[in-house]
């Protein structure tokens, strides 16, 4: 019976060594993808802000704000193409010492390839409801599972242009090794205002008549990101935003500051960074090697087994033809000397 055994075992080792390669190559390429229905909400705050309150036309410094971004997946509005990711993300910023009143609110829909982390325009997306965007690079995600010490292009939504996100060097955050990328977006003019500004605000003196304005902003953001999933797990954004007249002359800080991720966000990004990074290993890594050696070690216990067949010491004879065991040629009756 030890050769059917020995087959049986060869078969089994075949059948994991061909599995190696289909889950590594086949099976990881249709689960390492960025998923459609994303739920997250994230909360950054900064201290010793500034910003311009328009109710009151006064600007206040030193204060506390907090912003939290929600982002969710669209299920939907990819039109049944699978491969494209819709991703809606807002942003609410407040001062915490009077949060019912919003400061500022921003909104952006962002469509990208599921394997890639590649921004496309489809799909509605827009930023803040500007549906003429065209957005390059990547957005919310670095390259999924594929995270390089390189820059990268990334869309920034206030200015809505592409901005290199450059790698800085490697850090610790809240224990996981990650990636630190720093864009610094350059001042750039985001918005002609309809409504005037008195001169005085602007630094024209007191007489000076209302005047025109454009807005600016410029921002250095850095991003902390874990390199086996691609899933930032940590935001600083140092912003200034300011008005100006259109000769330069007159100017006015509308809003400064320097917001980082709070802890207990940092905390669970870390977290989905390493559920994400188990999945992404078992179907990568853990399952291809250990079939693989499974299969090898299954296919040279077959063989061996297979080699080894025969009867066993002290395993009785075959029966004869006449009934009884053992070798016939052995106990056959001498011939009769005639």
């Amino acid at each position: 019976m030890r050769r059917p055994a020995g087959l049986i075992l060869v078969c089994l080792g075949a059948f994991f060594l061909t599995l190696a390669p289909l889950v590594r190559f086949y099976v990881a390429d249709r689960v390492v993808l960025a998923p459609l229905n994303r739920y997250q909400v994230t909360r950054l705050k900064a201290e010793k802000a500034t910003y311009f309150d328009a109710a009151t036309l006064k600007t206040r410094k030193g204060v506390s704000l907090e912003a939290t971004n929600t982002v969710r997946g669209d299920v939907r509005a990819n039109g049944g193409d699978d491969r494209i990711a819709v991703w809606d993300s807002s942003t609410n910023i407040v001062d915490t010492a009077n949060p019912d009143k919003p400061i500022q609110i921003q909104g952006y829909r962002m469509a990208f390839d599921r394997r890639t982390s590649v921004l496309v325009n489809c799909c509605g997306s827009n930023a803040d409801g500007d549906t003429k965007v065209r957005m390059t690079g990547y957005g919310l995600l670095f390259p999924l599972a594929n995270v390089r010490r390189r820059d990268y292009p990334f869309y920034d939504m206030t200015t809505r242009q592409s901005v290199p996100m450059r790698y800085q060097g490697e850090e610790r955050v809240r224990g996981m090794r990650a990636y630190r990328f720093v864009q610094k977006v350059p001042n750039t003019k985001t918005a002609a205002l309809d409504t005037k500004v008195p001169g005085r605000m602007l630094g024209l003196g007191a007489r000076s008549r209302d005047q025109k304005v454009d807005r600016y902003s410029e921002a250095t953001i850095t991003v902390w990101v874990d390199p086996r999933t691609g899933i930032p797990v940590k935001h600083r954004q140092t912003i200034h935003s300011t008005v100006r007249t259109p000769d330069g002359r007159g100017r006015m800080t509308v809003a400064k500051a320097d917001l980082v991720t709070v802890e207990a966000s940092q905390k669970a990004l870390v977290a989905m960074a390493d559920a994400s990074a188990l999945k992404i290993g078992a179907v990568r890594t853990y399952v291809p090697v250990g079939s693989a050696g499974l299969g090898l070690f299954l296919l040279l216990t077959g063989a061996i087994t297979g080699l080894g067949g025969g009867r066993r010491r002290g395993e009785p004879a075959p029966r004869r033809s006449d009934g009884r065991f053992g070798d016939p040629s052995a106990s056959a009756p001498p011939a009769q000397a005639r």
